[in-house]
């Protein structure tokens, strides 16, 4: 029972701290705002959605303070969470949806949103039971171990949206792609990682769902840099140079992000697929929100496992998080 309330407020003290974050930055910049991650409710008047926002932090953050509520309130924090909950559920219906009429192709089809839905109906029974009485020393030990569980919700979050969100495919028809760069050896070899990435967005031009693709990387191990390289691998592919763009100042996520959303406006596209290696593309997905864009993201299909995986997405956890409190 202890075990159960402890992990039940560590859990909802997180996505109430998450929600409250988000719903005040939200009030000040839209580009603060990651909320959608969880708790998509772009369906509902900007009024409407910041007063759920708000409503269900706050019963969520009662909840994993641990604050002792009579009867009215304990019903009131449940139900709040229940509707949270049927949002979220409206999210995973979408999801599959989309999946049943072949809109996405997702690598693992599960929407997070599901799980969260069941996360959140079960945060709803257990905060809507009568507390046990405890005493002030047992309090303090449960209120620890609610904020470790809530540390722990804070590093698996980036890795939920790995496994749920990077490896989905959303490929469509739209204006250009964009490939961000990786590693180009001193001899002018491409990396495993970069000529994935390259090869799919090359299928993605011979599929004809794109007419054009930006190209945008970093200095390469020697003289051969990362968009050099990536061109010439689309070349050989059969890509027309009138076809491929250029962005030699990629230099990590968020320089591409920032020098591809100027370069989309010049070429007057509008619609944009997105491709990376999966582990990478949520934080993709957030940048290019943040600065205004909706992109599609596209997981690069890879020849074969890469063997630095676990690293990269141990990095990525750290590098979500960062560009998150960054706001950009």
């Amino acid at each position: 029972m202890r075990s159960r309330r402890i992990l039940c407020r560590g859990i909802a003290g997180f996505l109430g701290a998450l929600s409250l974050v988000n719903a005040v930055a939200g009030i000040a910049t839209t580009r603060l705002n990651a909320n959608g991650w969880w708790l998509d409710l772009r369906p509902l008047p900007d009024a409407m959605a910041l007063v759920v926002q708000l409503a269900g932090a706050a019963a969520l953050l009662a909840i994993g303070l641990g604050i002792r509520l009579g009867p009215r309130g304990r019903t009131l924090v449940a139900g709040t969470v229940v509707v949270l909950a049927l949002c979220v559920l409206r999210n995973a219906v979408q999801f599959y949806v989309l999946l049943w009429r072949g809109t996405i192709d997702a690598g693992f089809p599960v929407p997070l949103s599901l799980p969260l839905f069941a996360i959140l109906i079960w945060i709803a029974k257990v905060s809507a039971g009568a507390p046990a009485r405890v005493t002030s020393s047992a309090k303090r030990r449960e209120s620890w171990g609610a904020a470790g569980v809530a540390c722990a919700a804070m590093l698996v979050t980036p890795l939920l949206g790995i496994v749920f969100f990077g490896e989905t495919d959303y490929r469509r028809p739209a204006d250009v792609a964009v490939v961000f760069g990786a590693r180009a050896f001193a001899d002018g070899r491409a990396s495993d990682a970069l000529a994935d990435r390259v090869r799919t967005a090359c299928d993605l031009y011979r599929q004809g769902l794109v007419a054009k693709l930006v190209f945008s990387g970093g200095p390469g191990d020697g003289p051969v840099h990362e968009t050099q390289c990536m061109r010439r691998l689309a070349r050989d592919a059969g890509v027309p140079d009138d076809a491929i763009f250029l962005d030699p100042d990629g230099v990590n996520t968020l320089a591409t992000v920032r020098n591809t959303s100027t370069l989309f406006r010049s070429l007057g596209a509008t619609r944009v697929l997105a491709v990376s290696h999966g582990y990478h593309l949520p934080r993709v997905k957030m940048c290019y929100q943040r600065h205004g864009l909706e992109v599609y993201t596209v997981p690069a299909t890879q020849a074969r496992t890469l063997r630095a995986m676990p690293f990269l997405v141990v990095r990525e956890v750290a590098a979500a998080w960062a560009y998150y409190l960054r706001g950009e």
